[in-house]
């Protein structure tokens, strides 16, 4: 699944924003990208380009207020009872990620990962940047890496970037999502509780052994 406006509640690229005080249009920028309008590496590049300088702190001020979406515990934990992995692919970056992803006791993870030097920001991040054929690509490698076939495969997202891997999985769910993502995808959550996705999974077996 994905992780901002999916597995959390907020985006966190725009509470940096807003902590560096250009919060308004590193929004604008990322309503934007995940509509669909914008290229996501270039709008990546861009609202990130405006937090240089920002102090490395802040990332924990920005952990501090970023929430699990309602019911993404229980959605995770039943998903373990049933001996499933759950994996997070984000546009978002590994210094939240990584802290989500012990709490939530997710088992597989890849988001960006920022730059910094001296105790802020650059302005860059390193390495590849995660987009959308990212995210296909993560839901197909972590498949084959626990034996699951693609037909048992399931995928959430809001934005734009997440229609790939929603539409090769054998599941795929938006959730709360963009206009374009509701149209594309075969199922759709609009309600922010990520509990009914179990439900979603086993009405899409049963219909399938029918």
């Amino acid at each position: 699944m994905d992780v901002d406006s999916t597995l959390i509640d907020e985006e966190v690229i725009d509470l940096i924003g807003e902590a560096s005080g250009k919060g308004g249009h590193i929004a604008d920028i990322t309503s934007r990208a995940m509509r669909g309008d914008l290229d996501f590496r270039q709008a990546l590049a861009e609202r990130v380009r405006l937090l240089q300088g920002v102090p490395v702190s802040v990332l924990d001020d920005v952990f501090k207020a970023v929430h699990f979406t309602n019911g993404a515990l229980d959605m995770i934990a039943t998903a373990h009872e049933r001996g499933w992995t759950v994996g997070v692919v984000s546009g978002g970056f590994h210094e939240i990620v990584d802290r989500l992803v012990t709490l939530a006791g997710i088992d597989h993870a890849i988001a960006n990962t920022l730059e910094t030097k001296d105790g802020v920001l650059t302005g860059k991040t390193l390495g590849e940047v995660v987009t959308k054929e990212t995210k296909l690509r993560a839901l197909q490698s972590w498949a084959a890496e626990d034996n699951v076939d693609m037909a048992d495969t399931v995928a959430i997202g809001d934005g734009a970037n997440d229609i790939p891997m929603i539409l090769a999985a054998g599941t795929g769910i938006a959730f709360c999502a963009k206009p374009a993502v509701r149209q594309a995808a075969p199922h759709t959550l609009n309600i922010r509780n990520l509990r009914p996705v179990i439900s979603i999974i086993d009405n899409d077996r049963q219909n399938i052994q029918e």
